[in-house]
């Protein structure tokens, strides 16, 4: 279920969609996968800069993956370690080559570094259950 390359699941885990694993994913896409409201996500462009996602005609956001794994090292920083904005942000540029564009530096070969897997795999398997129960129900 884990990318070899990065260490996290696949994008078929996280989002049991049907899209391929490198598949653009809108706001509401990864809002609902990981479980962060939109706005939330859209602050956290402006506090991080390494969170770059494509925007397209009429200012929608296209997630890549690397951005949903950064998103997911956002998330565990702040909500779980006790981060503030700024430290994790603090804690991720350190993470990012100096020099490095912080739009593509955070990529496949940083992610190998973040221990976001677990927690996309239990996230997975906590839905599927819940999809479960409710199905019976």
């Amino acid at each position: 279920m884990d990318d070899s390359v990065t260490g996290m699941p696949s994008a078929q885990a996280l989002f049991d969609d049907g899209k391929e694993p490198q598949a653009l994913r809108t706001i509401g896409e990864v809002a609902k996968a990981l479980g962060i409201r939109a706005h939330v996500l859209r602050y956290w462009e402006e506090q991080f800069p390494a969170l770059q996602p494509i925007k397209r005609s009429g200012n929608r956001r296209y997630y890549r993956p690397e951005d949903v794994a950064l998103i997911g090292e956002i998330d565990r920083l702040v909500h779980r370690e006790g981060y503030t904005l700024r430290g994790a942000a603090k804690a991720i540029s350190d993470k990012i080559p100096s020099g490095a564009d912080s739009s593509t530096a955070y990529d496949s070969a940083a992610m190998e570094e973040l221990p976001t897997a677990a927690f996309f795999e239990k996230l997975g398997l906590i839905r599927k259950s819940l999809a479960s129960a409710l199905s019976r129900a």
